[in-house]
């Protein structure tokens, strides 16, 4: 399949944790869109050998470094909950990185438009607004967020309810979406969000 135009329309998709954002990502995948996940590059860049690594030891030294050469995420988790400035550290190394593979990477992800999947988008809207041209909210309560993320992770419910704190809240992320799908049902809503959402997409696509 030939290269993608490069003005194809680009869709941010964010949500917080426990959202939904990569249920709403792989349904519109399954209906055409091209899919690039914020945090499955970041696993890349903090994987062994990954590109970020070496300016994370750099900045932050072994102890975050595990024995496999990745990013200890429970020791970094720790250190930028413990000390905030710490985490304008963490991102200054990988928000770079992040965008500059999405870059790389959209033109050969074929489909028919584009959704990058940027779990903080809303954090760095003044970066992000520029790279897309809707903003797509997945929305649910704080309370099913802190259930969904209890069940699938184990951590602790006061643990993440500060990952929650640390997010912009979702007043700021339903202020900034141009369309939001709200996942508090069952995976058949969800799918019906995912059709009219799709449909909407393919009709700015074509200028209907």
């Amino acid at each position: 399949m030939a290269d993608a135009p490069p003005q194809r329309l680009r869709v941010g998709l964010t949500g917080g944790i426990g959202s939904g954002k990569s249920a709403l990502a792989a349904l519109l995948a399954e209906r055409g869109a091209a899919v690039l996940d914020a945090d499955a590059l970041a696993h890349e860049l903090t994987a062994p050998g990954g590109a970020a690594i070496e300016p994370i030891r750099a900045a932050f030294g072994p102890a975050v470094i595990d024995a496999r050469g990745a990013l200890d995420r429970a020791a970094m988790r720790a250190l930028v909950f413990a000390q905030p400035a710490q985490r304008a550290r963490l991102e200054a190394i990988l928000h770079p990185r992040i965008g500059q593979a999405l870059r790389e990477r959209a033109p050969s992800t074929p489909g028919a438009y584009l959704v990058l999947v940027v779990p903080l988008l809303v954090e760095s809207l003044a970066r992000w607004r520029a790279e897309v041209d809707r903003i797509v909210v997945v929305d649910c309560p704080e309370a099913l967020q802190v259930q969904r993320v209890v069940a699938r992770s184990a951590l602790p419910e006061a643990q993440v309810r500060a990952i929650i704190a640390a997010q912009a809240t979702r007043a700021a992320r339903l202020a900034a979406a141009d369309d939001v799908v709200d996942n508090q049902g069952d995976l058949t809503a969800l799918q019906r969000q995912a059709d009219a959402l799709h449909q909407r997409y393919l009709e700015r696509v074509h200028g209907t």
